[in-house]
């Protein structure tokens, strides 16, 4: 390099004298980091506003058992507490790749075993075991099941798209580590709702995966006739297809379509700017699971169709924000992983929002970040974790861009030593010609000087001639 940069003195000097990687990957940086602190942001103030409407809803429910009005917002805090330390720490100590490694198989076989202890052991509530009661933690396994499933579908999706697995291959793993504990889940849990959110984060992971249009469709087409024949065919289900018109329930409202008609209520009651925080009327046990499932109507109806707006456009900033941190990923996993965590988390928000409104039958699924609930607030967070590590992954250089960086300061440093050494010989030449100058014998210059004598009489006089000759001419 040294060599190169002597023979072209001036296109050296021409670059910076010093060049360090950070800011030769400084166009990149914006790119990443922006997406970064709209997902933090937009995280952040979902949380601050559910610990706010956790406050006003459950404060009723604490207050009529008996406990204190923030029994409820105290432990929603600490399952936060626990959430944001878990994230930080996937962040901080567990680099997206090493999901590649064994860790996604230990991670998968304690899923699918506590969902197999609920099955077994867990407490029956509302006539579905969905609870797993480990001392004095009650635990949701689902919500982290489906955070499994996931990383095992972009484990084998990639290693399809490495060649390390065939084609039958990859079909054998998703049969059996994913489609077949998915319907497990649904089968002992009957959850629908957590069924439908893993059917489509492992669409989204086909999707971001590059699988054919064609077998996409087919699985969504699949995935859709499912879930309309579990809500036909379920005879508890059926009866949440009320809500085409809650009204007409058989019991003049207050049966099955009970709960939908006061979301409308709360709905209604706030109007455009609400009835301010605090002040809502259906959270005072008229709105059943006011403040886990149906928080959405209270956040309508205290802070107003706005109120309920800025919490939709805040879910679309998470998506945006997720999916420019999948498209910034440094390899095809990353992708994979940021933006089918990202479609998960919002696909589930606006599940439970469309429920609340009643465009969607029922689920029982919490939205997500606001929702009264510690083991979904939890895997929220660990999600969240996941996505910022792919992040954190793509704004350090990779070794192309750190050899050019390298490259570069060489090259400068070559280009400053170049050229100081390029000046010092012309400087040295310019001496030495000067010297002989003052050191020359007198008979040689007085030999110069005549010579430079000779040649000024020579062209003098050829001029004189040639006027001459013009002026004979003339005459």
């Amino acid at each position: 390099m040294a060599r190169q940069a002597k023979n072209t003195p001036q296109t050296m000097n021409s670059l910076p004298t010093s060049l360090s990687p950070a800011k030769a990957t400084s166009a990149l940086s914006s790119e990443v980091w922006v997406p970064r602190i709209f997902l933090v942001l937009s995280a952040f103030t979902l949380l601050l506003i559910g610990f706010l409407m956790v406050y006003s809803t459950s404060s009723i429910v604490a207050i009529d058992e008996g406990s204190a009005p923030t029994y409820y917002l105290v432990r929603q805090l600490g399952f936060a507490a626990i959430g944001i330390a878990a994230c930080f720490a996937i962040v901080k100590y567990m680099p997206y790749h090493r999901w590649l490694g064994q860790s996604v198989w230990v991670f998968w076989g304690i899923a699918v075993i506590l969902l197999a202890c609920t099955a077994l052991i867990g407490t029956e509530e509302l006539g579905a075991k969905r609870w797993l009661n480990i001392g004095p933690v009650s635990l949701q396994p689902s919500e982290f099941a489906k955070i499994a499933f996931i990383l095992m579908a972009a484990r084998i999706l990639t290693d399809f798209r490495n060649e390390e697995l065939n084609m039958k291959a990859a079909l054998i793993h998703m049969v059996v580590l994913i489609l077949l504990p998915v319907l497990f889940l649904y089968k002992a849990q009957s959850d629908l709702g957590t069924t439908l959110i893993c059917f489509m984060g492992i669409l989204a992971v086909m999707w971001l995966g590059e699988v054919r249009l064609n077998v996409i469709i087919m699985v969504a087409v699949f995935g859709l006739l499912f879930a309309l024949a579990a809500s036909i065919f379920t005879e508890y289900r059926s009866d949440r297809l009320i809500f085409l018109n809650p009204w007409n329930d058989g019991s003049e409202g207050l049966g099955a379509g009970y709960q939908l008609i006061h979301s409308f209520y709360a709905f209604s009651e706030g109007g455009l700017f609400g009835v301010g925080l605090g002040n809502s009327r259906e959270k005072f046990l008229y709105l059943p699971y006011a403040d886990t499932d149906f928080i959405f109507a209270i956040i309508g109806e205290e802070l107003g169709l706005l109120g309920a707006v800025f919490v939709v456009v805040l879910f679309l900033v998470f998506l945006y924000a997720g999916m420019r941190i999948a498209r910034n990923a440094s390899d095809n996993f990353g992708m994979i992983l940021a933006g089918s965590c990202t479609i998960a988390i919002v696909f589930q928000a606006f599940l439970n929002m469309g429920c609340v409104i009643g465009v969607l039958p029922t689920t029982g699924k919490p939205l997500p970040f606001i929702s009264l609930g510690g083991s979904s607030l939890i895997a929220i967070l660990c999600m969240v974790g996941i996505v910022l590590s792919v992040s954190r992954d793509s704004s350090e250089p990779d070794i192309y861009e750190q050899r050019r960086a390298n490259l570069r300061v060489v090259r400068s440093e070559g280009a400053t030593s170049s050229a100081g050494l390029f000046k010092e010989k012309s400087s040295s030449r310019q001496a030495s010609s000067s010297a002989p100058a003052r050191q020359m014998p007198s008979e040689v210059r007085a030999e110069r000087e005549a010579r430079a004598r000779s040649r000024q009489g020579r062209k003098t006089s050829s001029k004189t001639g040639s006027r001459s000759r013009e002026s004979r001419k003339r005459r």
